[in-house]
């Protein structure tokens, strides 16, 4: 247990650096006394409380995030239910419960929202939350498309609001280890990345009319998304699969966060040129309305190139492991995952190893562990001064771009050059999918 608190507070202030420490020496003693004070406690909202609830009890639970859990948010009765059971094992005192976020938001007392809803939602609902002056902790996918991806972060900036996505391998501390030092040349100059996802996921009902399920509020989970009649298990998770009213399919859904790595591994910005080959190749007549396939390329200045090999319905380990990253310099490899990383020399000889004492999840569904704990402890600090965010939004919105980028590829099967200044799209077709249609008086107004 002692190596695990220990991982947990290397994990929060992993992004901090000097900067800190320096900062901390600067305060006067009544200032930093502040800090650490009760006054400095953070009132928690969590919105959403599907599959990730599970990463959030250790971080609310430990006595140094110094926080209280104010409400507990979901459009699905039996959902709020189950998490104030589970959170009260943890903690000893009871969240209020709530159907609309909107309530919640409205009350004073909340410092942040969680927001961990479906992706239609992470927007739209964290934007709400910044302009009733809460900082938001938002799951990835950040953006359901581009221009909720640009006006995530021009919110953050307008509202003076600290937003980290949760992309959690970002406080993972043997990530942030080798990272470091690929950028201190481990490998000589990184010029390309292969990013991976592979997974067993089995069919998927066709979409059929059927009553809402009990305690649900479906007009409230449709949220911001075109108004239409339910049809069997859309709300718990089959949403991802049936079309793009409500996911980002498995780039958005899992791809963003080894995407994510390898871009901060090769240290580029938005790219040149994306294209991608996707289809759908397993069970063709269920109701999976998406691919479940897909190779996506992005190409970027200075003759880098990141690669996206997602398999949702075949997992065949290609690159020894579920998923990972595998980074390649002039000078050697480097293969990442949740649980370690291998450096090898320009022969292929491995060189050195390091074993993560993390427990985080892996590709199985749910999630949670010492680097999600460890993640949104940075996001705690991050709002107190006291840590640079490790995945502050304007970073992790390129990230999330190349998850647009390829789904657009898909969409208009074909590939098109990008602004590498703006992120624009050199394409007709591509930019009509820059936004979505929203449903009338949910629009995004900042």
């Amino acid at each position: 247990m002692d190596d695990r608190r220990s991982f947990i507070k290397k994990a929060a202030l992993g992004g901090m650096g000097l900067t800190v420490a320096n900062s901390a020496m600067a305060m006067s003693a009544k200032s930093y006394n502040r800090i650490l004070g009760s006054n400095e406690r953070l009132h928690v909202a969590i919105a959403g409380l599907g599959r990730r609830m599970g990463a959030y009890k250790e971080p609310i639970a430990l006595k140094r995030s110094n926080v209280e859990l104010v409400y507990l948010c979901d459009v699905m009765e039996s959902q709020r239910t189950k998490a104030l059971k589970v959170f009260r094992e943890h903690i000893s005192y009871n969240p209020k419960l709530e159907n609309d976020i909107r309530k919640v938001l409205d009350d004073p007392k909340v410092d942040l929202l969680i927001n961990a809803t479906p992706d239609h939602w992470h927007t739209p609902g964290s934007i709400m939350a910044m302009q009733a002056g809460k900082h938001v902790y938002v799951e990835k996918p950040s953006s359901h498309n581009m221009f909720e991806n640009e006006q995530l972060v021009a919110a953050s900036k307008k509202y003076n609001k600290v937003v980290q996505m949760g992309n959690q391998q970002r406080s993972s501390g043997h990530t942030i280890e080798i990272i470091k030092e690929i950028h201190n040349g481990a490998i000589g100059k990184p010029y390309k990345a292969v990013a991976f996802y592979n997974n067993a996921r089995g069919e998927v009902p066709l979409q059929k009319s059927a009553p809402v399920p009990e305690g649900l509020d479906w007009g409230l989970w449709q949220g911001p998304a075109p108004r239409r009649e339910y049809t069997f298990e859309t709300w718990d998770y089959n949403w991802h699969w049936y079309g793009w009213d409500y996911g980002t399919a498995e780039a958005g859904n899992n791809g963003t966060h080894e995407l994510d790595v390898a871009r901060w591994a090769l240290q580029v910005n938005f790219p040149i040129h994306a294209q991608a080959n996707a289809s759908k190749n397993h069970f063709i007549d269920d109701g999976w309305e998406m691919y479940d396939t897909m190779d996506a390329t992005f190409k970027f200045a200075d003759n880098k190139i990141i690669k996206w090999d997602g398999k949702a319905r075949n997992s065949y380990n290609t690159y020894g492991g579920g998923r990972g990253t595998i980074i390649y310099g002039t000078e050697g490899t480097v293969f990442v995952d949740r649980e370690k990383y291998k450096l090898y020399d320009r022969k292929g000889d491995l060189i050195k190893e390091s074993k993560s004492t993390s427990s985080e999840a892996g590709n199985v569904l749910g999630g949670g562990g010492d680097t999600s704990t460890g993640h949104v402890q940075n996001f705690f600090d991050g709002i107190r001064g006291k840590a640079t965010l490790n995945a502050p939004i304007e970073d992790a919105s390129i990230s999330m771009a190349m998850v647009h980028y390829a789904n657009i590829a898909y969409r208009i099967n074909s590939g098109f050059d990008i602004d590498d200044k703006t992120g624009r799209m050199y394409n007709r077709d591509a930019m009509e999918l820059w936004s979505r249609t929203y449903e009338p008086g949910w629009e995004i107004k900042l």
